[in-house]
């Protein structure tokens, strides 16, 4: 798989199989995917992994808090309209893909999409600006060589809802800020939530050159 096929392969993963993912397995994409580019080399990366029953801590203490608080909803009105449409072209072409199954995605998320382990990536509360922008790219560098090994990925904002059960069950620093959760693991093919493929703009409205013949 060259590095095109796999970007156009890439896809966020709704539904895992229960099949558990090696650690050895997830150290290697790991070692490879901490290669991405870091301004000045400051590598301000921290990664956890969670597995097994560590996980399933994790996912019990966040539904119990989903279920007994209340939910903030976000506010859709400061977004620029053309951000809104895009989000509203989601979910109808989602549920033009998955059918019925789109009314799962609820439940999916709160089991954190069935996957077997989850990938957080953590930096120093004082870092900011271009740090975000080298845990971007270590985050795309671990989908992409995730797909090397067969397996799919979801990076999600429910995987990191709660930090604060995070830092207690995971051991993370109260220094470090949780910034983003990647499941990862072995794609469940057959659920038809995993059918959908979200659009993307057109290069033309996206690029503007300047400067070329």
């Amino acid at each position: 798989m060259n590095v095109t096929d796999a970007l156009f392969a890439r896809h966020g993963c709704r539904s895992f199989k229960p099949e558990p993912v090696d650690q050895n397995t997830i150290q290697t994409i790991l070692e490879a995917a901490t290669r991405a580019a870091s301004g000045a080399n400051a590598q301000p990366w921290e990664i956890f992994v969670a597995g097994g029953d560590a996980l399933q801590r994790v996912k019990q203490l966040f539904l119990s808090k989903t279920q007994n608080g209340p939910q903030a909803a976000p506010d859709m009105s400061k977004l620029p309209p053309a951000h809104l449409a895009r989000m509203q072209e989601l979910l109808s072409d989602m549920g033009a893909a998955a059918g019925e199954a789109v009314n799962e995605i609820g439940a999916l998320m709160g089991e954190f999409f069935n996957a077997p382990a989850v990938i957080y990536l953590c930096m120093n509360k004082n870092l900011a600006g271009l740090s975000f922008f080298d845990l971007g790219a270590l985050l795309q560098s671990i989908m992409l060589k995730a797909l090397e090994h067969g397996l799919s990925t979801m990076p999600a904002g429910c995987l990191v809802q709660y930090p604060e059960i995070l830092h207690a069950e995971l051991g993370i620093p109260d220094e470090l800020s949780v910034i983003a959760g990647i499941a990862i693991g072995y794609e469940d093919s057959l659920h038809p939530i995993n059918k959908f493929r979200s659009r993307r703009r057109p290069i033309e409205e996206v690029v503007t050159f300047k400067g070329f013949e």
